[in-house]
């Protein structure tokens, strides 16, 4: 099986402060794979330099097999991101928004429909800027779909929502993957990486801690709930999480 996502001993420092070091991930086509840790671990830095909006000082990368940062003209028919803070135009409507990402793609997906299984139709003609914090979350998911993605990258995918919606995005991701499309998510929400994701690695300070499934981070920490091995194998205390 030809890995969707590869990266291979990424590095990646700023100002001299190491950011990540020597971080591989492979993700197979149409799996989950949740990228685990406290702030600051590496989490972003990994993602951007798999993306290739950030070029990595040493090691590799590919997406669907192509070079992130020399294809990313291709690949950005091809992929989907959802950023933890964006930001638009002021008085911008949900549905010019909408109707300006799709504008970008030869194969878009039908925003409507999205909006609709996101639970934001009825906010089609309202202003952006006048959403709830869980709304615009639903609607950062919604643009990072609309691609009509193969790959799609989202980045602490459902803060700010309520438990009921935090259940709809699951669903809908769970449907997205089982048509195949591959996901790589951060999360803070240890209920949402074990409802989702196939497999999972754990940061700590810009290192890979942890790769495997969540089971096996749990034999592996000798608790017995996946939250508790979490916080071992980070070596992160409660208080300390977002």
């Amino acid at each position: 099986m030809v890995n969707t996502i590869e990266a291979k001993n990424l590095c990646k420092a700023y100002n001299g402060i190491k950011a990540i070091e020597n971080v591989s991930i492979e993700v197979g086509p149409g799996q989950v794979f949740g990228l685990l840790g406290a702030n600051g671990a590496g989490k972003t830095t990994t993602i951007e330099c798999i993306m290739g909006t950030k070029k990595a000082d040493r090691g590799e990368a590919t997406v669907l097999g192509l070079d992130p940062y020399r294809s990313r003209k291709i690949l950005f028919e091809r992929v989907g991101v959802q950023f933890q803070e964006s930001s638009y135009q002021e008085k911008i409507l949900v549905c010019e928004l909408c109707e300006e990402t799709a504008s970008l793609y030869k194969n878009a997906a039908d925003y409507g429909e999205l909006l609709r299984r996101f639970g934001l139709s009825e906010k089609v003609k309202c202003p952006v800027s006048e959403l709830s914090g869980g709304q615009r979350q639903r609607l950062f998911i919604v643009l990072a779909l609309i691609p009509n993605p193969e790959v799609v990258f989202l980045d602490e995918l459902t803060t700010g929502l309520d438990a009921r919606a935090r259940r709809e995005v699951w669903k809908c991701l769970s449907e997205l993957k089982q048509k195949g499309m591959t996901i790589l998510l951060t999360s803070h929400f240890m209920d949402e990486v074990e409802a989702l994701c196939d497999r999972i690695m754990i940061l700590k300070s810009g290192e890979s801690v942890f790769c495997g499934t969540v089971s096996e981070a749990v034999a592996a920490s000798g608790c017995e709930k996946f939250e508790d091995a979490y916080l071992k194998l980070a070596d992160e205390e409660v208080g300390e999480r977002v």
